[in-house]
């Protein structure tokens, strides 16, 4: 694996958008809401860095049947818990490639009448979109590779790593070796 983003360069870049989304939210109580399972690291750390008042929900979708590229179809695989009617609403994703989750995402949570409703991505991958989106705020743009680490994974493997790394080929088959040793597809 290449390290892409070094746990300084995202640390740094986290304050920076807790700066940029406290004075945006100032006298707001937001509900962040993290997407399961790849942005909770970055939630974990945009929380402790915030200066608002905020409430925390999750919701889990999913694009990826499995492997490294989207089915092209979303489902909804846990919902919220609370009701955000009139609540000011902050979308906390790890990663944004084709759009068609954040997309669909958006158009669910704008159907349950949010006040507003807000997106704070660490990472958008700089290529072409198969719905057109908008991120409020953005942490890094980066080319089109499979990355891993800071909640991101390949299989369940890697969202441990303190920073984003590019997947190698070698790394993939390290994982897959090991997924096949234990029987599991």
């Amino acid at each position: 694996m290449r390290v892409l983003l070094t746990e300084e360069q995202i640390h740094q870049r986290v304050r920076g958008l807790a700066r940029e989304i406290g004075r945006d939210f100032l006298g707001k109580t937001p509900v962040l809401i993290g997407i399961l399972k790849g942005s909770i690291y970055f939630l974990a750390d945009l929380m402790r860095e915030l200066d608002v008042d905020h409430e925390v929900d999750f919701i889990s979708i999913s694009s990826y049947a499995s492997g490294i590229s989207s089915s092209g179809t979303v489902r909804m695989l846990k919902d919220l818990d609370h009701d955000i009617t009139g609540r000011d609403v902050l979308v906390v994703e790890d990663i944004i490639d084709s759009g068609l989750s954040l997309s669909y995402l958006r158009k669910n949570l704008l159907s349950r009448n949010p006040r507003s409703l807000a997106v704070v991505t660490l990472l958008a991958k700089e290529v072409p979109r198969e719905r057109q989106i908008y991120v409020d705020y953005c942490g890094f743009e980066i080319d089109d590779h499979f990355v891993i680490g800071y909640g991101l994974d390949y299989a369940e493997h890697f969202r441990e790593l303190p920073y984003v790394a590019v997947m190698e080929e070698e790394d993939r088959r390290r994982v897959d070796d090991r997924r096949l040793a234990l029987g599991r597809p």
